[in-house]
Protein backbone atom coordinates (compact mmCIF):
# COMPACT_ATOMS: atom_id res chain seq x y z
CA UNK A 1 0.00 0.00 0.00
CA UNK A 2 1.56 3.55 -1.12
CA UNK A 3 1.69 6.56 1.57
CA UNK A 4 1.24 9.68 0.46
CA UNK A 5 4.15 11.62 1.24
CA UNK A 6 3.04 15.99 1.23
CA UNK A 7 6.26 17.14 2.47
CA UNK A 8 9.39 15.25 3.17
CA UNK A 9 10.74 18.75 5.05
CA UNK A 10 9.76 18.88 8.67
CA UNK A 11 8.75 22.70 10.12
CA UNK A 12 9.83 23.84 13.10
CA UNK A 13 7.32 25.75 15.32
CA UNK A 14 6.74 29.54 14.71
CA UNK A 15 6.36 30.58 18.21
CA UNK A 16 8.70 32.65 19.53
CA UNK A 17 11.59 30.56 21.58
CA UNK A 18 10.07 26.96 20.35
CA UNK A 19 12.07 25.02 18.39
CA UNK A 20 9.91 21.49 18.34
CA UNK A 21 8.91 20.42 15.41
CA UNK A 22 5.59 21.69 14.01
CA UNK A 23 2.50 18.97 14.52
CA UNK A 24 -0.23 21.49 12.63
CA UNK A 25 -0.16 24.95 10.65
CA UNK A 26 -2.86 27.44 10.68
CA UNK A 27 -4.23 30.06 8.88
CA UNK A 28 -1.73 33.87 10.08
CA UNK A 29 -5.11 35.34 11.29
CA UNK A 30 -6.53 32.43 13.29
CA UNK A 31 -3.14 32.26 15.41
CA UNK A 32 -2.63 36.33 15.61
CA UNK A 33 -6.04 36.45 17.24
CA UNK A 34 -4.48 34.53 20.80
CA UNK A 35 -1.91 35.87 23.11
CA UNK A 36 0.56 33.37 21.34
CA UNK A 37 4.10 35.70 20.71
CA UNK A 38 5.02 34.39 17.17
CA UNK A 39 8.67 34.37 15.61
CA UNK A 40 8.98 37.63 13.24
CA UNK A 41 8.66 37.56 10.07
CA UNK A 42 5.99 37.17 7.20
CA UNK A 43 3.43 34.32 7.59
CA UNK A 44 0.62 33.24 5.83
CA UNK A 45 0.32 29.80 7.38
CA UNK A 46 1.60 29.32 11.22
CA UNK A 47 3.31 26.36 12.19
CA UNK A 48 2.87 24.97 15.93
CA UNK A 49 4.45 22.01 17.73
CA UNK A 50 2.32 19.79 20.19
CA UNK A 51 2.34 22.26 23.11
CA UNK A 52 1.60 25.38 21.25
CA UNK A 53 -1.30 23.69 20.00
CA UNK A 54 -2.98 22.00 23.19
CA UNK A 55 -2.72 25.83 24.22
CA UNK A 56 -4.32 27.34 20.94
CA UNK A 57 -6.89 25.24 21.24
CA UNK A 58 -7.68 26.10 24.95
CA UNK A 59 -7.59 29.67 23.73
CA UNK A 60 -9.48 29.67 20.87
CA UNK A 61 -12.55 27.11 22.28
CA UNK A 62 -15.25 29.77 23.16
CA UNK A 63 -14.97 30.97 19.63
CA UNK A 64 -15.11 27.43 17.77
CA UNK A 65 -18.09 26.66 20.00
CA UNK A 66 -19.96 29.64 18.61
CA UNK A 67 -18.31 28.77 14.66
CA UNK A 68 -20.23 25.27 15.76
CA UNK A 69 -23.67 26.75 16.52
CA UNK A 70 -23.20 29.60 14.01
Amino acid sequence: MATAKHSEKTEVCDVEGCSSDSERSFNYKQVSETNLKLKPGDHRQVHLCKDHYREFKKQTKKSRDLDRIF
